[in-house]
């Protein structure tokens, strides 16, 4: 038996949270890569919007699409973190780990849905019409099936991506 303190053993495990948002984000990444080398979109020019969205007084600057990839990493890192933190645990729970493979699809489309018809209009209005919405849409998807994965396999390695509690 492990002699744990309670605050061990309700602790988010850094890890696996980096690696699923990493994850998340660089499947967002491939995605959009695919979809501008078949399409007339940029995927430059849409990583220079994320700069443009979040630092626009850096969005006209050379290193913009860089910035806008390095953001979208750490903004990923950020939404893996929250999901943990808020949905993982009671997720695990009650679905076990295929919870978490419907679950995180679904706060991913609702983050979308908050994104690119509430917050993106007013903060980047160009932003929401780069893509249509079905290509954003199923870029939000596979971060979230992406993301699921990376949890899913800490928790059968490790028996949780956060550390196994009594339940």
């Amino acid at each position: 038996m492990q002699n744990n303190s309670s605050a061990e053993q309700h602790s988010i495990r850094i890890l696996p949270v980096l690696l699923a948002g990493l994850a998340g984000g660089l499947a967002e990444i491939i995605w959009v890569s695919l979809y501008s080398a078949t399409s007339t979109v940029s995927a430059a020019e849409i990583a220079r919007q994320v700069t443009v969205t979040v630092l626009p007084s850096l969005g006209g600057g050379t290193l913009a699409p860089l910035l806008g990839i390095a953001i979208h990493l750490l903004l990923s890192v950020c939404l893996a973190a929250g999901f943990a933190v808020v949905l993982l645990r009671p997720v695990l729970r009650r679905f076990g780990t295929a919870g978490v493979f419907i679950s995180a699809p679904l706060t991913l489309a609702l983050i979308w849905a908050v994104n690119f018809f509430i917050l993106l209009p007013l903060l980047n209005p160009v932003f929401p019409h780069l893509m249509p919405y079905t290509v954003t849409l199923a870029s939000k998807l596979l971060f979230g099936m992406a993301m699921a994965g990376v949890y899913a396999a800490a928790t059968a390695r490790t028996q949780g991506v956060i550390s196994a509690a009594p339940m």
